[in-house]
């Protein structure tokens, strides 16, 4: 893994077929090790969603990847608000699959509901 990013013919935010980079296939599958790395390289797009327009943090939500959540969180550029096509944020899919201690993660750095008066 530390070796193919060096190599000028491997890009470590290529897209596949599916609109999958490295980060997402890492993320969820809660490969920590693979997403330090990932995370450390500047031409990689945390935050960049694949075609169902779910995050990495997304997916290591859905998965239980408390780890990898941690790893995303403190990569300061990634939304715990931003919702998938189908309107799921990582919150409510961690929240639906009772990943509790990943709810309880993304709680309060997601936006307040505003007041309705």
């Amino acid at each position: 893994m530390r070796l193919l990013p060096a190599r000028g013919d491997v890009s470590p935010d290529k897209l596949t077929n599916c609109g999958r980079a490295p980060l997402w296939f890492a993320s969820q599958n809660g490969h920590e090790g693979a997403v330090r790395l990932l995370l450390a390289r500047d031409e990689v797009n945390p935050d960049k969603p694949d075609i169902n327009g779910r995050t990495p943090l997304g997916w290591a939500s859905a998965h239980g990847h408390d780890g990898t959540v941690r790893l995303l969180l403190a990569r300061g550029n990634v939304s715990p608000d931003k919702p998938d096509k189908s309107g799921q944020t990582p919150l409510g899919i961690a929240s639906k699959n009772m990943h509790g201690q990943i709810a309880a993660l993304l709680q309060p750095r997601t936006a307040p509901l505003s007041r309705m008066d």
